[in-house]
């Protein structure tokens, strides 16, 4: 399937291919956003590559961006054992980030779907606080932020579910399939 997010308050448009083979997820996006000086960013596009395990954890993300500047890249690849290893093309570093199975990329609201899914928060009311690994957007800064996902509501054609973490608090409306729809004052599924 393919999905197409619209920025709601800065100029930017997320496009994703996503599959589901046994049990398994794949996802290849790409993000463009203008500048938005009042945000203090600058134009840039960013490109990603994603894998999930049959169990909703993820595995691998390779994330590319480009500015009128610089190009850079970062992979992110999770081990057997648990174990991130970060690689900016200088040889990999190694973390366990506290555990963390999630990866979250600024403004790329594709990445919020993978926790409630995994999670099943679309099917089922609860609330879980998660330690994800968070990549900034043009710089690729990786950090271990917290995050929060609290099912609001179940209704017939999927869920409204809390987010929040340190800076933002956010009602994503999702689908029956724990796909984001919504994600008020950044971008809507159009």
């Amino acid at each position: 399937m393919l999905l197409t997010w619209q920025g709601v308050r800065a100029a930017s448009l997320e496009s994703a291919r996503l599959l589901v083979s046994d049990g398994r997820l794949r996802a290849s996006g790409r993000l463009v956003s203008a500048a938005a000086p009042v945000y203090g960013t600058e134009a840039f596009s960013a490109s990603y590559e994603l894998t999930a395990t049959k169990s909703g954890e993820v595995g691998r993300v390779l994330l590319r961006t480009t500015t009128a500047d610089e190009e850079r890249q970062v992979m992110l690849g999770r081990t057997d054992d648990g174990v991130w290893l970060i690689d900016h093309g200088q040889g990999a570093e190694r973390d366990e980030f506290d555990g963390a199975a999630d990866v979250d990329i600024a403004g790329a609201v594709l990445f919020n779907t993978l926790p409630i899914r995994r999670l099943d928060l679309h099917r089922e009311a609860g609330e879980h606080e998660l330690p994800v690994l968070f990549v900034s957007l043009p710089d690729l800064t990786v950090t271990l932020v917290r995050q929060t996902y609290r099912t609001v509501r179940v209704t017939d054609n999927g869920a409204v579910v809390n987010y929040a973490d340190a800076d933002i608090t956010a009602d994503l409306t999702v689908d029956a399939d724990g796909l984001v729809l919504d994600y008020p004052d950044l971008a809507r599924l159009v």
